[in-house]
């Protein structure tokens, strides 16, 4: 066995073990399938395979690790994004408190019982008093559009 060939034991389990370090600074499940076939190209190292052979062990165990347990990791560890009191007004209807206009960038809306500073996504002047429907957030303003305005925002949901 060349001197190469009597490391790879040690590099597939230096691997492994950085894989599961990885894993448990994350804690995303993205690297534990690979520290596992890293386990399994020790293993075959120690046993004298070939480096290819321990390559094809390396990648096919993972894989199959991989695509064996990731549908039900997805169903079991389950990420609900809650939306934030911005995500929330989204969609929402209110009022103009101060006269929305872009060109000076001035406005102010009040949505469910909050104050936001607004424009508008077409440039329109919505006045005082006036209904609105909020159709996205951008950095800190709502863009708004008038209630009855039929108006789509490409960022918005």
């Amino acid at each position: 066995m060349s001197f190469v060939g009597s490391m790879m034991p040690v590099f597939w389990l230096v691997l492994g073990i950085a894989m599961a370090v990885t894993e448990g600074i994350t804690v995303q499940l993205n690297a534990i399938w690979f520290a596992l076939g890293a386990v399994v190209a020790a293993v075959s190292a120690a046993l004298g395979a070939s480096v290819r052979t321990q390559w094809i062990l390396f990648a096919g165990v993972s894989l199959a690790a991989l695509l064996a347990t990731r549908p039900f990791v997805r169903k079991v560890v389950k990420t609900c994004k809650e939306p934030t009191n911005a995500d929330r007004v989204i969609g929402k209807t209110g009022v103009v408190t101060q006269t929305v206009d872009n060109l000076p960038g001035m406005g102010r809306v009040s949505v469910l019982g909050m104050d936001w500073s607004a424009r508008t996504q077409d440039g329109e002047i919505l006045e005082e008093g006036e209904r609105i429907r909020v159709l996205a957030i951008e950095g800190v303003k709502l863009i708004v559009a008038a209630e009855t305005a039929q108006h789509t925002h490409k960022g918005a949901t």
